[in-house]
């Protein structure tokens, strides 16, 4: 066991052999961490907060009471290999949320990035990786194998399948069902969620110009209308606007290789 004296351990909370305790990290009372874990510095763990496995927890990061992180993925797979959670700096990870480690078959590591608001009730499924500054809102929830990219907002109740992947600045309205990839940028929702445009209001608050804006509004007219196969647009796309950076990303993520189909507007 490695504890930093410096850290503030009530005297009810349960820290296991072998558990390294950074400087700064402050745990209430019945509070656990199980013996493979490892806080790094000024880490909180409110009241009844429990962190159990192979799992890291990066400078800052704040866990609420009752929130169960890095114990036993929920794959029915899953035959007690050592695989890892890990979680970056300053995030705050609200009451009964749920993370899990990765699995053998989905490369054995879930990876959650920095910034993050993980609201009351999320879940993050086994073998995810959720990059930083993202928002999941109450009981959201991420199904294994799942890739959240930056600057992402998923709304309350909102479901994602697994494998499923999320582009940067996407938004997810609450209550949809995502079982497709969503472009990035892109607005969603709905009971089958179907793209609904782009998540305008995101880009603005961070602080895309007025012209890359536009010049995405447009491409994603190109990309989502006409007869041609939707990666022959993207690739047409994408040399037509070269140099806006929004619009590459877009076009970039579509013809990545990936196992789900893509959400796309409803026919009229």
């Amino acid at each position: 066991m490695a504890i930093d004296p410096s850290a503030d351990i009530h005297r009810l909370a349960c820290i296991e052999e072998g558990a390294t305790v950074a400087a700064g990290c402050k745990i209430g009372p019945f509070a656990v961490v199980g013996p493979e874990v490892t806080l790094g510095p000024g880490v909180e763990l409110k009241s009844h907060a429990v962190v159990e496995g192979w799992t890291e927890v990066g400078c800052g990061t704040v866990i609420f009471p009752f929130a169960s992180i890095g114990h036993t993925p929920q794959d029915l797979k899953f035959a007690g290999e050592r695989t890892k959670l890990e979680i970056g700096a300053r995030n705050c990870i609200r009451e009964y949320v749920t993370m899990s480690p990765g699995t053998e078959g989905g490369g054995g590591l879930t990876r959650v990035g920095s910034g993050g608001l993980y609201m009351i009730g999320v879940h993050v499924g086994h073998d995810c990786h959720v990059r930083d500054n993202v928002v999941l809102a109450n009981n959201a929830s991420l199904g294994g194998h799942c890739l959240v990219e930056d600057d992402v907002v998923i709304g309350a109740f909102a479901g994602v399948h697994q494998f499923c992947r999320i582009g940067q600045g996407a938004m997810i309205g609450g209550l949809a069902a995502v079982v497709a990839d969503v472009i990035p940028y892109g607005t969603v929702m709905g009971e089958r969620a179907s793209l609904q445009g782009l998540n305008l209001l995101g880009l603005r608050r961070r602080g895309f110009d007025k012209k890359q804006i536009s010049g995405l509004r447009t491409a994603f007219q190109r990309l989502f209308t006409g007869s041609e196969c939707l990666r022959d647009r993207a690739a047409g796309v994408r040399v037509d606007y070269a140099s806006n950076a929004l619009v590459q990303d877009v076009c970039d993520f579509i013809l990545a290789d990936t196992v789900r189909n893509l959400t796309l507007p409803k026919v009229p």
